[in-house]
């Protein structure tokens, strides 16, 4: 069989492009060749194995798009065959349940698990490479010399209240916010307050933001003049492991509730207001869970906005909101207030108080809805709507 020399070159010239063209629809599919894909199905044996670093996400999330690039260089430089780390990711759409479990309420949410363990510790940083890598050495340094000096840990919370002593205290407080109780088993305000304290803690038991915990100052009183207690009970808030603020209020599940949420208001990231009164800093918006809501709309008027972080149509109402908030501000008839639908602690009420879409804008009497408000978003219209239902009020 005679083969001419020029079809054998186009021969050649024809299987090498139909290579090339392979090659790229190949790669187009497979972009994030090292980042491992974790189910409900592997994930609890995986993270038994090795520390790992996941990502909880969802497809249609902006803010996991932007970070799918950097997430896959981490797990490029990670994932080697002699490391002690892997870097892996959930689809919480696909796995709703795994996510409820880990205590998914956003995407995306980022978590380290140390090898062995089923809770995750949340990354809160920023979203770069060095921050990334820096949060896994300090972690992956951190499970080194525990192994060398291992620092008891607390016991399991019980219904979400700690019981610290010498030993957990200051590593349990050294980071985040905490509300603490120091107490004398024979003091009868602090038994009084003891079914109380339990109950604060149970109702906040899923929110990662806040620690609730106490500390019996008669077993470990070198903790307790750390912090110069001198009478019991002391409520503290304390954050990265110092003093804040020394509660003074009520001692009312609603009232500890209240300050709990203005104390985290205070030091989120979207507080852009703060203004002082005879307790210290307040705010001009109330965000409410199902825990908190019908206290928090039971006198006067409410406007209530419900919505979920992703969406569009609330990111772009949000700084109105604040405004809108800080005009009323100082109004003891009036309360701007927003309900996060997507957390586990809300949805339930989003779905009692018939919400369908977002942002949904409710407006309540003393405890009632009595409108739904559908005009226009921007703050002229929000405030004539809030005005012309306080004043037909008044006028009757």
């Amino acid at each position: 069989m005679t083969i001419n020399l020029v079809d054998f070159i186009a021969s050649k010239r024809q299987i090498l492009f139909f290579l090339f063209v392979l090659s790229q629809v190949s790669n187009g599919y497979d972009e994030e060749v090292h980042t491992l894909q974790y189910t409900s199905d592997n994930f609890s044996e995986k993270i038994k194995k090795k520390n790992h670093f996941v990502m909880f996400y969802a497809p249609w999330c902006g803010h996991c798009e932007r970070l799918a690039p950097t997430w896959e260089q981490l797990a490029e430089i990670s994932n080697e065959e002699d490391s002690n780390i892997r870097i892996a990711k959930v689809d919480c759409t696909t796995d709703s349940t795994l996510c409820y479990e880990q205590d998914v309420t956003g995407y995306p949410t980022l978590k380290f698990y140390k090898a062995g363990e089923t809770k995750g510790i949340k990354f809160r940083g920023d979203r770069d490479l060095p921050s990334l890598t820096s949060f896994i050495n300090d972690l992956l340094r951190s499970s080194v010399e525990d192994e060398d000096d291992v620092a008891p840990s607390p016991p399991e919370p019980v219904n979400g209240l700690l019981e610290l002593t010498e030993d957990t205290f200051n590593k349990h407080v050294s980071s985040g916010h905490h509300f603490v109780k120091f107490y004398a088993p024979w003091c009868g305000h602090c038994q009084k307050l003891a079914p109380t304290w339990e109950e604060l803690a149970n109702s906040l038991r899923n929110d990662d933001a806040v620690s609730i915990s106490k500390i019996d100052c008669t077993q470990y009183r070198s903790v307790c003049s750390q912090f110069d207690i001198k009478g019991y009970p002391t409520l503290l808030w304390i954050e990265d492991g110092k003093k804040v603020d020394k509660y003074t209020g009520q001692r009312t599940h609603e009232d500890l509730k209240a300050y709990v949420l203005m104390m985290l208001f205070k030091n989120a990231d979207e507080a852009n207001q703060k203004s002082e009164n005879a307790n210290g800093a307040a705010h001009a918006i109330l965000s409410l869970t199902a825990d908190s809501f019908k206290h928090g709309v039971e006198k006067g008027l409410t406007f209530v906005k419900f919505f979920a972080p992703w969406c569009g149509h609330c990111k772009r109402l949000a700084p109105t909101w604040e405004e809108l908030g800080k005009k009323f501000f100082g109004n003891d008839n009036v309360n701007i207030v927003k309900v996060d639908c997507t957390l586990d602690a809300s949805k339930q009420l989003c779905d009692e108080q018939e919400v369908d879409g977002f942002p949904t804008l409710y407006l309540y009497r003393n405890g009632r809805k009595i409108s739904e408000y559908s005009g226009s978003r921007n703050l002229e219209d929000l405030y004539d709507f809030v005005t012309n239902h306080l004043q037909t009020h008044d006028e009757l």
